[in-house]
């Protein structure tokens, strides 16, 4: 373990002992370098990789603070690194999203109150009107998705298939504009998930989601490049 990895964990023990808790503001460098047996370029160091972490905040000005360190905060970096990654991880990544989503989609279906619900059934007519425009259509897919997971009531869970389905979008879109059918079969198969979370049923909401997510994933699976990547040249015939 390097010195600023070793920085960075002390600073973490008062985070987690509560002496630093979210919304505090650090004590001057001098004194917590003091405080914690470090020189101050360490300390610079290990403050500068856990503001990158989303850990601290600098307020110009003000001071370094520690963070709300909500899920949705510490987590949203996921989507910036998903992006990055190569290869045949786009297939992994929908294998992931095929493993929580459904389980989260039979979840909301206990919990989705009737103001979530109008959510959701405001992206399903959208996307019905949509149908024509692969773009505006895939939008709405991807709020239908979204306002489900928010329904669950888990922040964690919400940042996580956020993330982790950001790099799935562009799949999606390219779906829509070489495969005929799609627009047709997405639509119907978003109305099937409506409506077992309209039933509060948290079965079939779950299995309705796993037709949805499992057709994407073997439709990708005979489409995508030998280097799981998306073609960049695919368009509409």
């Amino acid at each position: 373990m390097s010195l600023t990895d070793k920085a960075i964990d002390r600073i973490r023990d008062l985070i987690h002992s509560g002496a630093l808790p979210p919304g505090a503001k650090l004590p001057p460098e001098q004194q917590l370098a003091a405080e914690l047996g470090l020189s101050r370029n360490l300390m610079r160091e290990a403050v500068k990789a856990l503001v990158v972490a989303r850990v601290l905040e600098i307020r110009r000005g003000d001071g370094t603070y520690v963070t709300s360190l909500e899920p949705e905060v510490l987590l949203s970096s996921i989507g910036s690194a998903v992006e990055l990654l190569r290869g045949d991880t786009l297939l992994e990544l929908t294998e992931v999203r095929r493993l929580f989503e459904p389980v989260a989609t039979g979840l909301a279906a206990t919990r989705i109150s009737a103001e979530e619900l109008g959510e959701v059934e405001r992206h399903l007519d959208a996307m019905r009107a949509a149908r024509d425009d692969v773009e505006r259509l895939t939008e709405h897919d991807v709020a239908f998705h979204r306002a489900v997971i928010a329904a669950t009531g888990n922040a964690t869970l919400a940042t996580l298939l956020e993330g982790i389905s950001s790099r799935t979008v562009r799949a999606r879109v390219w779906r829509g504009l070489v495969d005929d059918n799609a627009a047709a079969r997405t639509v119907a198969e978003h109305e099937a998930i409506y409506q077992a979370l309209a039933a509060g049923d948290a079965s079939l909401a779950q299995a309705a989601a796993l037709l949805h997510v499992s057709t994407t994933e073997q439709w990708l699976r005979e489409h995508l490049e030998p280097n799981g990547l998306v073609p960049s040249g695919a368009r509409k015939a």
